[in-house]
């Protein structure tokens, strides 16, 4: 699966698809316990795609927080120095 593909789909596709990959992450790990995985590239695939999936949210949610303008910083009063009579 590529990024392209991935920053094109909404929200809720990425969360279906991300639960369909870590379902498959999950019987691949056990095939390979097993002894009865036949692809073990498979393996790989599958986990370098949740990485891809993860990294997309992270900068959608990366994208949404920083569009907002944060509340500029009130700076308290500068004091001067008084001068003292002598």
């Amino acid at each position: 699966m590529k990024s392209a593909d991935l920053r094109e789909m909404t929200d809720e596709e990425l969360e279906s698809t991300y639960d369909d990959l870590m379902k498959e992450s999950f019987n691949l790990r056990l095939q390979q316990s097993l002894g009865q995985l036949e692809k073990p590239s498979r393996l790989r695939i599958v986990r370098r795609d949740i990485a891809r999936i993860l990294t997309v949210k992270s900068a959608r949610k990366n994208a949404a927080t920083t569009s907002i303008p944060a509340p500029a910083a009130e700076a308290a009063p500068v004091e001067e120095p008084q001068e003292q009579e002598a």
